[in-house]
């Protein structure tokens, strides 16, 4: 029988949030985007009309959040491992590009009607009301899509609220070349519309910078990571970490770290000291959706990788070489378990023995197995315990 866990529960409430906000967003982007334009048109403002264009910018960045939300939230499968999380990328880099060319032909055509001496009407007091109810709505469209943000820690609803806060910013841009049209300076209205276009580039270019940053996978910010590797080191038996790499897909954080554990613990300890870990960043960064830890016995922080080296022998060599020189000895031939430790660039070798011959320590053993030994250059440590050992 399938459990419903509060988790589950949290995140679909989330995402309904998300997306409600976007679809009221949406409408009222339509609406104003359609009013300004039929409004600017029959005045014969271009700013109005350039600003009824942003409103429809604003307009497909829902439609992309809304696409990336439902896509980029999708599982991963077997062609995606990671998520789907850089479908929102590509999306903002393709409307980033869309901006940008929407910005040169409102920033051609008011140029154009500029230096051309285009009269430009008095638009009245309906264009003037128009641009303040759009203000006032894109205000507050910009409030409510930011609080939601904040709430469920989404980083895509909050590039949307910013750019409706833009376009508010435009209207007012705006707004101010209407009332000095309406005063006989109409020249503000082309300058007014160069600006609206100069603001819709920025956004643009904005868009395709974050973008690009997150498609050659750019690390966070130092300070952040320094504040991971903080969070990692006050586990307990966590000695060092390093080697910590960062990286995000479509808001959500990726991350790889090595840590040093105590060099004897268990493999499964090892592995639960990691998991503990992992728990720890997880609950202090509501971002981080993956986390990879390596397990490192001794801190190997800025030398070359092992795996490059020469390796030393495994088990099954190690146990047959152990054999040749050791097979005529009493702790050897009554031994029940071996465990290897790979320190140093050497193996510490610990046998644990059921009996001795009458009369024999422990230390005598291995003192016997050690000028057997000497031979091997991958010996460390040598030492015999009396038990059932760790296998």
């Amino acid at each position: 029988m399938a459990h419903i866990h509060q988790t589950d529960i949290d995140q679909g409430a989330m995402t309904r949030d998300a997306y409600r906000v976007t679809l009221i967003g949406a409408a009222l982007d339509g609406v104003l985007g359609m009013a300004k334009v039929v409004v600017g048109a029959l005045v014969g403002s271009a700013a109005l009309v350039a600003d009824g264009v942003h409103s429809f910018s604003d307009l497909v960045t829902d439609a992309f959040v809304l696409a990336a939300t439902h896509f980029g939230r999708q599982a991963p499968d077997t062609n995606h491992p990671y998520g789907h999380g850089r479908i929102e990328t590509l999306a903002t880099l393709w409307l980033g590009s869309i901006l940008i060319f929407v910005a040169g032909g409102i920033a051609w055509a008011s140029l154009t009607r500029l230096f051309t001496g285009i009269l430009v009407p008095a638009p009245g007091l309906w264009a003037i009301g128009l641009a303040i109810v759009a203000l006032f709505a894109k205000e507050w469209i910009f409030r409510y899509t930011m609080r939601v943000a904040k709430r469920i820690r989404s980083k895509l609803l909050e590039a949307n609220a910013w750019h409706s806060r833009s376009d508010a910013l435009s209207t007012i841009v705006v707004l101010i070349g209407l009332i000095g049209a309406q005063f006989g300076v109409g020249w503000l209205d082309a300058i007014a519309a160069a600006v609206v276009a100069l603001m819709v580039g920025k956004i643009g270019a904005s868009l395709l910078w974050e973008s690009s940053q997150e498609l050659v996978d750019t690390a966070l910010p130092k300070d952040e990571q320094q504040r991971m590797r903080h969070v990692a080191e006050q586990v307990p038996d966590v000695h060092n970490v390093h080697d910590l790499r960062t990286r995000t897909v479509g808001g959500h954080v990726l991350l790889d770290l090595h840590i040093v554990v105590p060099p004897r613990v268990t493999v499964s300890e090892a592995h639960e000291i990691g998991n503990e870990v992992s728990r720890r960043l997880r609950d202090t960064f509501p971002n981080l959706t993956d986390v990879t830890f390596h397990v490192d016995p001794e801190n190997d922080e800025g030398k070359i990788d092992p795996s490059l080296l020469p390796g030393m022998p495994l088990r099954e060599d190690v146990e047959g070489k152990l054999d040749e020189i050791w097979s005529h000895l009493p702790a050897w031939q009554s031994r029940v378990a071996l465990d290897l430790h790979y320190l140093g660039n050497q193996i510490d070798i610990s046998v644990y023995v059921r009996e001795l011959p009458e009369g024999q320590t422990l230390g005598e053993a291995a003192q016997a197995l050690r000028e057997y030994a000497d031979s091997l250059p991958w010996v460390g440590r040598l030492r015999v315990w009396q038990g059932p050992g760790k296998a």
